[in-house]
């Protein structure tokens, strides 16, 4: 029997799911921008909001996504992501409902 851990493909498979969420809160951000683009400064105040929300994720998923970051970061990288995600998320409510106004 073997004592030994053999991660086999997980740490590829997480440095993905990181490239992902990265990836994904890219498009977010830029469809955001887009939105704004309008020309109204509480669209322009809410794509900068989601631009910084943006900066902060990408600071937080380039080290995981890249396999330069630890390996353990003491649980504190995912509950920033999603929180980084609900505020993306409520940012994009507010453009959208400004859009409707």
């Amino acid at each position: 029997m073997s004592t030994g851990r053999d991660p086999g493909l997980q740490p590829e498979r997480t440095r993905l799911a990181w490239r992902r969420t990265l990836l994904t809160v890219t498009v977010v951000t830029a469809l955001a921008v887009r939105l704004a683009s309008t020309g109204d400064p509480t669209g322009a105040m809410l794509a900068g909001g989601v631009v910084l929300v943006w900066g902060a994720l990408l600071a937080l998923c380039w080290p995981r996504g890249t396999g330069t970051g630890p390996a353990r970061t003491g649980g504190r990288t995912l509950p920033l992501v999603t929180a980084g995600t609900v505020v993306l998320a409520l940012l994009g409510v507010l453009l959208v409902l400004r859009g409707l106004w």
